[in-house]
């Protein structure tokens, strides 16, 4: 009888080790050995087979039979969205506006920072930076924007950026389910951010002394919050997201986001530089001054 109780719960827990991304239940056995400072050995067969019986194959059981009662495509698979209504758009659709909008702001910004700021043409790598400001202001304040103001309705809502945010939300179910973290930060990223990138455009354009200084406010919260962002779904187990997809996972949630990490990082070491210059530029000045007083 102990033996085959054994080999139940090894062929039981290999099944459910294979499909960790569906039933994620599995990680909280060796969590729960942890926290209580227990080894596998301590436990009885009878514990074991308890354990995985009431932790384990009855959610997992009751996760099968409400499959069929799930309206949605997000993870987990049991989150309650009562509301959702199916997009009627498809994926190439508002991929195909979100990139296009994207592009066309691209080119018209780089055609407008061509021109001569100040008696002197703008760098390219600075041009790149003020297109890359240009889609934020859009992203964030029209994007994001449209989150902050609908997040309590967008699972049932048909209107186009509605269906946009249904779409990410298969790389993240949080947008679907209007977590509090993401409507917070979310909110702030469209009220401050968007407008700010904006700003900074204009800044450049017409050579404004506060440019870098603002440069530096909007790359520091951009990066602040990506890494709040990761990181709080790290600290969940990325259960929103359906691990390892590779739309979902790696060019939804991951590839989409990463770069408010690595873009304000580059900007925010070129802000660095920039004032870094200017201060020690008014250090010498100011030393100057003293030594022709003196």
């Amino acid at each position: 009888m102990q033996h085959r109780v054994t080999r139940d719960i090894i062929t039981f827990l290999g099944h459910f080790t294979t499909h960790q991304s569906k039933y994620r239940r599995i990680k909280s056995f060796p969590r729960y050995l942890v926290q209580n400072k227990r080894s596998v050995t301590s436990f009885s067969n009878a514990t074991i087979y308890t354990f995985c019986l009431n932790h384990i194959f009855h959610p997992c059981l009751q996760m099968l039979k409400e499959g069929d009662t799930i309206n949605h495509p997000y993870w987990p698979r049991n989150l309650s969205i009562p509301n959702y209504v199916a997009n009627d758009r498809s994926m190439s659709e508002i991929l195909v506006f979100l990139f296009s909008v994207s592009g066309i702001l691209l080119l018209a910004t780089w055609s407008l920072t061509g021109r001569k700021v100040s008696g002197s043409r703008l760098s390219g790598g600075r041009r790149l930076a003020l297109c890359w400001f240009t889609v934020c202001g859009f992203i964030h304040g029209v994007i994001e924007g449209w989150f902050s103001l609908n997040y309590t309705i967008i699972p049932e809502d048909q209107s186009f950026l509605s269906q946009l945010w249904k779409e990410y939300s298969k790389g993240d179910s949080r947008y679907a389910i209007a977590d509090n973290f993401t409507v917070s930060m979310e909110t702030v990223t469209a009220c401050l951010w968007g407008p700010f990138s904006i700003w900074i455009v204009v800044a450049f354009l017409y050579n404004h002394s506060y440019r870098f200084v603002l440069q530096l406010i909007v790359s520091l919260g951009q990066l602040y919050g990506a890494v709040l962002y990761f990181f709080t779904e790290h600290r969940d187990g990325y259960i929103h997201s359906e691990y390892g997809h590779p739309i979902y996972f790696w060019f939804y949630f991951v590839f989409m986001n990463i770069l408010w990490i690595v873009i304000p990082f580059i900007l925010i070491a070129d802000s660095w530089c920039q004032l870094s210059a200017c201060q020690s530029m008014f250090d010498k000045a100011a030393l100057k001054g003293k030594s022709k007083r003196s």
